[in-house]
């Protein structure tokens, strides 16, 4: 496995999964998000805090790679890398089956700030990301 600036354990439960028994595509976005918000907490900040301030991060693009399935029961192992491109975070973000840590899923999910509904820089998330910034 690569190094990466954050890492965290998430479990597959039943109801994520399709008729085929495996996760369902839309389930690994979420995986994403919630990951994405997991970092956000260990950079101090509060998604809901930073709307009711009026600076609202949202997703612009999104590239997703599919590469080997997730079922019932399996651990995930959630982990992303961060980069500032021009106004842009692009997240590269990473899961794999914990036990024998197979790459499931690749995505690479670039983020804008609205300020007050204005595409901007958005100086909390700025100051909060630059340790990771490379």
């Amino acid at each position: 496995m690569k190094d990466y600036i954050f890492q965290t354990r998430l479990d597959v439960r039943d109801y994520e999964c399709d008729i085929e028994g495996i996760v369902n595509n839309a389930q690994y976005i979420h995986y994403c998000e919630h990951t994405r918000h997991l970092f956000l907490k260990q950079c101090g900040l509060s998604f809901a805090d930073l709307h009711r301030r009026g600076q609202d991060a949202v997703v612009a693009r999104m590239q997703l790679q599919y590469k080997a399935p997730l079922r019932p029961d399996d651990e995930v192992l959630s982990c992303l890398n961060l980069q500032k491109e021009g106004i842009k975070y692009v997240f590269y973000q990473d899961l794999y089956r914990a036990s024998d840590e197979q790459l499931c899923f690749r995505g690479k999910i670039e983020l804008v700030c609205l300020v007050e509904g204005r595409l901007a820089s958005a100086s909390d998330y700025d100051d909060a990301f630059a340790p990771y910034l490379r």
